[in-house]
């Protein structure tokens, strides 16, 4: 081990910091946050650091750095250009014991600032030990991804409960199975959501039970979004990875699936054309049964919960019944295919509104508002209307819409497998037939399909 990992206590501490450009700033912001009483001593300060300055935040000397300017202070950091400087301020502040960080020179340093993940009063240090500054930002990025924001409220939380905690079970290891329960179950979760009244109350309920087991499982409504694993939002990755049960269709991808925790248990509810292999009823009945037994479920649906993915019709019964829950937004099939087709949705030049429509076929014939998707100047994206492709064209056409408009069909988008096929009103049903096309797929109507050649970036190979 190179360094040993500390944490200070700066809180009105007087620190110096010798420097006044961008770097120096940067470090000052540092020690303001950690409630450091800062001192600059530079003859000149950038903007941000002037800023400070002028607001009476920090403490500026305006003129060069003395030998006895370290009497005095906790800590020191010197981020000037001059080697001469940086070396003069450590090997003064060694001499009086004081913790030095001469930036960008590990040779000059006692002490080294890690990069930080901070969820305060949570706080994060990954640290190379000055060998790779870009590999701990990348670190620090992927611990970021899986720790919720709410951390820092979930340990004020339990700082709240702990002697409680601790009078009502004497033995440490009761004290920790508790406490691990608590921090990674529902009370967790309510915190995270934005409900810390409810959190506290159904954490002294479990201090007055007689078991520490929680009366009841939380479900999560994800969307899994288009395709892509990349294109999952953090709180739903870490949603997926504390699951004990999901349930999933048809259109979320394998690669998306892969990331659910291994020993979750996989339920697959997805609908094919013609054919529900679960009818939804028996899906919201699943889902209260499973979270009446305790466990925590996540509903993935493919694209977004709310947008043709009958999220509102599931989250009635979660409330009917009592059942907590959560919605995670995903994005949506129309933006994330548009994009990845290299579609734009809007456009100055072509369309100034889109709208969203599902193209699923009732007693034979699409029952569409054609008038309003006739319009000029927008944009029409339709769901599920592969079957319907022939009449959804005609149709457009006999309500005014020129054969001659631009159209394109988007076979698995935002996947490996994605393949996008454009025509117009006229010839794209008849190119359809031609395919073997693989659902899912989404249709894209308007005059922005021109620019698709011209703007294409992601290929299938990637």
């Amino acid at each position: 081990m190179d360094f040993l990992p500390l944490f200070f206590n700066l809180k009105n501490s007087n620190c110096l910091v010798v420097g006044g450009g961008e770097t120096a700033s940067r470090k000052t912001a540092l020690l303001l946050q950690a409630g450091a009483n800062v001192t600059i001593i530079s003859p000149k300060l950038g903007r941000s650091l002037q800023d400070l300055a002028d607001n009476q935040k920090i403490t500026h000397k305006n003129r060069t750095f003395e030998k006895g300017d370290v009497s005095g202070y906790k800590l020191i950091i010197s981020a000037t250009n001059d080697r001469q400087t940086n070396q003069q301020v450590s090997e003064l502040a060694n001499e009086h014991n004081i913790p030095v960080n001469v930036v960008d020179n590990p040779d000059l340093c006692s002490f080294i600032f890690p990069s930080i993940v901070d969820r305060s009063p949570v706080i994060a240090a990954i640290s190379t030990g000055a060998r790779s500054p870009v590999l701990a930002r990348i670190l620090r990025g992927k611990i970021e991804s899986i720790i919720p924001a709410a951390f820092g409220r979930l340990a004020e939380l339990s700082d709240k409960f702990r002697p409680a905690v601790k009078s009502r079970f004497s033995d440490i290891y009761q004290r920790r199975t508790f406490w691990e329960k608590v921090l990674q179950g529902p009370i967790a979760e309510l915190v995270f959501a934005g409900h810390e009244e409810k959190a506290e109350a159904q954490l002294q309920a479990l201090l007055k039970s007689d078991t520490s087991e929680p009366c009841c499982g939380e479900v999560y409504l994800v969307g899994g979004g288009p395709g892509d694993p990349d294109l999952l939002t953090f709180k739903a990755l870490r949603l997926m990875q504390q699951a004990d049960v999901v349930l999933y269709d048809r259109l979320i991808a394998p690669e998306v699936l892969n990331l659910v925790r291994r020993d979750a248990e996989r339920i697959y509810v997805g609908k094919k054309r013609s054919h529900h292999h679960v009818a939804q009823d028996d899906i919201n009945a699943l889902l209260v049964k499973l979270a009446h037994e305790g466990k925590r479920v996540v509903r993935l649906k493919g694209g977004d919960p709310f947008i043709f993915g009958r999220g509102g019709e599931e989250i009635e019964t979660l409330m009917e019944e009592g059942i907590p829950f959560q919605v995670v937004p995903g994005i949506t099939a129309a933006s994330g295919c548009a994009a990845y087709a290299g579609i734009p949705l809007t456009h100055r030049d072509h369309a100034q509104s889109c709208q969203f429509v599902t193209g699923n076929l009732k007693d034979g014939s699409v029952n569409l508002d054609w008038d309003s998707l006739a319009l000029p100047n927008q944009t029409t994206v339709i769901y599920m209307g592969l079957t319907g492709l022939p009449q959804i064209c005609n149709s457009l056409i006999e309500h005014g819409r020129s054969p001659d408009l631009a159209a394109a069909l988007i076979q698995q988008g935002a996947t490996r497998h994605q393949r996008v096929f454009t025509g117009t009103l006229k010839t794209l049903p008849e190119l359809i037939k031609k395919e073997e096309i693989k659902p899912p797929t989404l249709i894209i109507i308007g005059s922005v399909i021109s620019l698709q050649e011209k703007l294409t970036w992601f290929s299938s190979d990637q």
